[in-house]
């Protein structure tokens, strides 16, 4: 009842504050409208209604109209400002509106900064799994199979591939002696015994540092560049673009026991603030052409997770896609309930599948951060994770 009475007030005072406006005065208007109607601290009908009681200054055109419908105004507000149009023929014409410029990023950092700071996130990957705890969690790969668009069953080439669930494995993962050993649990909700190799079809492992040192060794002559600032889990990151050779690869793409070694490029995503990796990406290249693969691309995600009261950055999400024999494949690995290793932990193992991970886990956003990353930190980062 008290968000309805603040509601009704506030309609009324914008009724009340309805004056003769430019349509530059208007263009700002609107935009403050949409922003507290997603906020649902406004309706599409109290911003008509205040536009049904404004004059305007100067002509309205169907140019500014059409600037104003792009920022997601209400049907309402579109019939009232076409109206205002209508009735402001005869006055005078209005500069054309020009939109704010968008805010202005923190330049990269210098290419010595650059540097020193790949040197830091190497020493990172290469240190990674000896800093890992003990410990146990849930893995669930959920693996989806669509038909290329373009192709008979994939509809027009234009369009995105149309994923169906063709499975989904839940799977105790256990880190110990920075060795990964995986237990399938459930096959689609029933209880299996089967080997995780075993299982047939597309699966992931080495998501626990082998990624990273392959990458990060010095003997891959891995090629790093700037690429831009990023957003990943509301937080500002580094993206620097990477590659590596065919003759320097270590990445197996094994296929039917049919072997090959790609050269592959990608992004690493680093913590601005600890020099820590929160995402990468790898895509194979120039993959021979009688290969049935065509074509892998592997996205993995990192955050901080909470171990037994100590921080450590932990994969979260693997995301790999593949197209091969005119099926293109999609692999969701997520990464649940981690915790201690122990003999307990193996035998009071929970058996219930999680549901997946909300989109803005993995999205990535613009970023346009409003000072350079060297501005100290008003709190300290997480600190980096060690071994119990």
């Amino acid at each position: 009842m008290r968000y309805r009475l603040i509601a009704v007030v506030f309609a009324v005072c914008l009724a009340a504050m309805a004056a003769t406006l430019s349509v530059d005065q208007l263009y700002s208007f609107i935009q403050s409208s949409v922003k507290l109607i997603k906020e649902g601290k406004q309706t599409d009908k109290d911003t008509a209604d205040f536009l049904a009681a404004t004059k305007l200054s100067e002509r309205l055109d169907d140019r500014s109209v059409e600037q104003m419908e792009g920022l997601g105004i209400g049907l309402r507000t579109l019939a009232a400002l076409r109206k205002l149009r209508d009735q402001s023929q005869t006055l005078p014409a209005a500069k054309p509106i020009e939109p704010p410029a968008p805010p202005r990023q923190a330049p990269p950092p210098s290419s010595e900064e650059q540097a020193a700071i790949i040197d830091e996130v190497r020493t990172y990957a290469l240190d990674y799994s000896q800093n890992l705890p003990d410990f146990i969690c849930t893995q669930v790969t959920r693996r989806y199979y669509a038909a290329p668009p373009g192709t008979r069953y994939g509809g027009p080439g234009n369009q995105e591939p149309s994923y169906r669930l063709q499975d989904t494995l839940t799977i105790r993962l256990s880190f110990f002696d920075q060795k990964e050993d995986y237990k399938p649990v459930l096959v689609n909700g029933a209880l299996t015994n089967q080997d995780y190799k075993s299982l047939g079809g597309t699966l992931v492992s080495g998501d626990f540092g082998s990624m990273l040192k392959e990458i990060f060794e010095r003997q891959t002559q891995a090629r790093f560049e700037w690429a831009r600032w990023a957003t990943l889990r509301t937080k500002l990151a580094m993206a620097f673009a990477y590659h590596v050779d065919q003759s320097r690869s270590q990445w197996h793409v094994t296929y039917d026991k049919l072997d090959i070694v790609p050269a592959y490029h990608g992004f690493v995503f680093v913590d601005p603030q600890s020099h820590q990796v929160v995402r990468v990406t790898q895509e194979a290249e120039n993959i021979p052409a009688g290969y049935p693969v065509h074509s892998v691309l592997t996205i993995l995600d990192y955050d901080y997770t909470d171990i037994s009261g100590h921080t450590f950055l932990l994969p979260i999400k693997d995301e790999t896609t593949s197209s091969a024999d005119e099926v293109l494949s999609k692999l969701d690995t997520e990464f649940h309930n981690y915790r201690k290793y122990s003999a307990e932990s193996e035998l009071k193992f929970d058996t219930d599948t999680p549901d997946p991970l909300p989109a803005d886990k993995t999205k990535e956003t613009p970023a346009a951060p409003p000072a350079p990353p060297e501005t100290p930190a008003t709190t300290p980062p997480p600190a980096r994770g060690k071994k119990n």
